[in-house]
């Protein structure tokens, strides 16, 4: 009978720990080709669309995540895992904690592999899910020493910053302009719905490493292009999800095409990474497909001993 988790159930069994150990290996895989996954497809529905991304490592699962662009405020995700030797059904999440605790680990493993080791100052711009779980899954992989947060909102940035001393036992504050979030960090998480900048370059300083989450496209971006001409290496999750993107990815367009690497060659040895300790690191998140599936079939494993 397959297994069904809904958020509480997923907030309870999946930490920050397993959730980047899974995403590092996930990403690996995927860049040995031992996990196939292909550019997420869509189908327009009249006022919306239904999006799908897929996933199968090879000989053991296969499945997929699904959701809407409806906008509803009730609308979830889901995501099915299937056993690949049967066909069957072996455990489905409805929900949105094992997407975002997924992209947060994705971002985990990209501090992990790019940031300096010795990184302990983090600046958040965004106070929503996504800002949470980077920040979730970074205090993971680094002993951070103080995270600095912004966003538009004064008593959601104040919320963000309680959160992260009361959950995560980090020393937080909330600033009322972005380049304060930004300038003299460590490490830099950008993760909000802004269709334009939301940072400068010039306040991001050498040796620092950026995890930007949000819109990253030509004409919709939460960055400029003046955050890649400071860049000394660009990183994302899927090259080719990468080349996919529609408005285009600014990482792909001229001057920056050919100068994106993969994450998983990163962590494979194959792909070099940071080399010193001034270079500044750009990752593009853009969620690899296949891991949703991925972290569900490790929450099927630690999730038995919650159940």
């Amino acid at each position: 009978m397959a297994l069904l988790y809904a958020d509480p159930e997923i907030a309870a069994a999946l930490d920050a720990t397993t959730t980047v150990d899974a995403m590092r290996v996930a990403l690996v895989a995927a860049y040995e080709g031992r996990l196939v996954a292909p550019p997420r497809a869509a189908a327009p529905l009249g006022g919306g669309r239904m999006v799908l991304t897929a996933g199968h490592l090879v000989g053991e699962w296969y499945g997929y995540r699904s959701y809407d662009t409806f906008g509803h405020p009730q609308g979830e995700q889901l995501v099915v895992l299937h056993d690949a030797r049967t066909g069957a059904v072996r455990a489905v999440a409805v929900g949105e904690e094992l997407g975002s605790r997924r992209t947060g680990g994705l971002g985990g493993v990209a501090v992990d592999a790019l940031a300096r080791p010795d990184a302990a100052t983090l600046g958040v711009i965004g106070s929503g899910r996504q800002a949470w779980t980077q920040v979730w899954a970074a205090a993971a992989v680094r002993s951070l020493r103080e995270v600095v947060v912004h966003s538009r909102s004064a008593a959601r940035r104040d919320a963000f910053a309680a959160r992260v001393r009361a959950e995560l036992g980090v020393p937080a504050r909330a600033v009322a302009v972005p380049g304060a979030a930004v300038t003299g960090r460590d490490i830099v998480v950008l993760a909000t719905t802004s269709a334009t900048p939301v940072l400068r370059a010039a306040d991001v300083s050498p040796g620092t490493h950026v995890n930007a989450v949000g819109f990253k496209q030509q004409n919709r971006s939460e960055f400029g292009t003046d955050l890649l001409d400071v860049a000394d290496l660009l990183v994302t999750d899927s090259p080719a999800q990468a080349v996919d993107y529609q408005p285009p990815m600014l990482a792909v367009l001229p001057p920056y095409a050919g100068q994106l690497r993969d994450l998983g060659g990163v962590l494979a040895g194959a792909v070099p990474g940071r080399t010193t300790a001034d270079q500044i690191s750009v990752f593009c998140s853009t969620g690899l497909a296949g891991t949703e599936v991925f972290l569900l079939d490790a929450l099927t494993r630690v999730g038995a001993a919650t159940r």
